[in-house]
């Protein structure tokens, strides 16, 4: 708790000595973006390049970069991203004057979003500027070239969003999984189609036939867990994973991927009359008419141990003043670096990372 403290205050000692330089020099700060959506992103959009020909345009301009956010293996079709949100927390908050980027579809590829984003962020007083494209949201035909750059960016994610469902079309037309990830009682072949496991095709049967006579899904989470028996990921089961089970209609057959309806008999693991006993059983609650199951002892009695558990965990931490672990939130931390007159070293570019 002291170490936390301790570390808020020094951020906000070098914070407002940033902003008394700010005020003295007249510095424009800049906070640096770089995003890569997949990790083995080609050359061009790596992250270090993005990053050093940010650097770059920042000595040219005269400009003090103060932050560095870096987002790796993330899309940009949303803002709900965590390093975007912090950066857009910092700018409400006035701690830099401008984000730099290496080129806009690094920043954000939505148009919506972009131009809420660039609207939200002229209030703040707070401009976009690109490495390779002309950006200037400070004036009106800055404003207006930022917007058409924005429609192409979105563009070129409707036709990356097309060509990928296209070509996940053209693998379900041949029955092949269109991922590395197939549904538990399958394996993915060689040539990318499903043969059933007899081994989790034993766990999938078990699962439908105790739902149906239990008529509770997290019963049934409760039961497989109680076994030691895990998912097809390696983790315990909640309600979620077997409802997932239990709504999948490729256990009966019935292909459905990509636009692709067909039947494979080779893919059916249960017979039709038990997928639609599970489904109406967990459709019994939409017309009001069923009333749900008291819960099993020994769930219960779970329940409250692991409640108790909790309780008496929490109440040990707080007797060793460690309550501050588990009552609040971390911190958001950040490492900070010096703020040299003149350039920065390596170590002081990395020092200025968002973590």
């Amino acid at each position: 708790m002291a170490g936390a403290k301790a570390e808020q205050e020094i951020c906000t000692a070098i914070f407002t000595r940033t902003e008394n330089k700010r005020d003295e020099k007249n510095a424009v700060l800049a906070a640096i973006y770089a995003r890569t959506s997949s990790p083995n992103q080609r050359f061009g959009y790596s992250m270090e390049e993005q990053i050093r020909r940010c650097w770059d345009y920042c000595d040219k301009k005269g400009w003090r970069a103060s932050y560095v956010f870096k987002e790796d293996g993330v899309s940009g079709g949303t803002i709900e991203r965590p390093k975007f949100q912090m950066m857009l927390e910092r700018a409400k908050a006035g701690a830099f004057d401008v984000i730099i980027f290496w080129k806009l579809d690094r920043f954000c590829r939505s148009l919506v979003d972009l131009v809420n984003v660039e609207r939200q962020l002229r209030e703040w007083g707070v401009g976009l500027c690109s490495v390779t494209e002309y950006i200037d949201t400070t004036t009106s035909v800055g404003r207006f070239n930022y917007r058409n750059l924005a429609s192409v960016a979105e563009l070129e994610r409707e036709l990356i969003g097309e060509r990928a469902r296209m070509g996940m079309f053209a693998l379900a037309k041949q029955h092949k999984w269109p991922n590395d990830h197939p549904p538990l009682g399958y394996d993915k072949t060689e040539d990318g189609g499903l043969k059933v496991n007899k081994k989790e095709a034993r766990l999938v049967r078990r699962i439908f036939k105790r739902y149906v006579k239990n008529r509770s899904i997290d019963q049934v989470a409760f039961e497989l867990n109680k076994e030691n028996i895990l998912t097809k990921k390696g983790k315990p089961w909640n309600s979620r994973a077997v409802r997932d089970v239990l709504a999948n209609e490729l256990y009966t057959g019935a292909y459905r991927v990509a636009g692709v309806d067909d039947v494979i008999e080779e893919c059916r693991i249960i017979k039709d009359e038990l997928f639609e006993k599970a489904t109406k059983t967990m459709h019994r609650f939409k017309d009001g008419g069923a009333k749900r199951s008291p819960m099993p002892d020994d769930r219960r009695k779970a329940k409250i141990d692991r409640i108790f558990n909790e309780y008496f965990e929490l109440l040990k931490e707080a007797e060793g003043g460690n309550q501050g672990k588990r009552l609040t939130a971390p911190p958001l931390t950040r490492s900070y670096g010096p703020f040299t007159k003149s350039g920065f070293t390596n170590k002081q570019k990395e020092s200025l990372v968002c973590t």
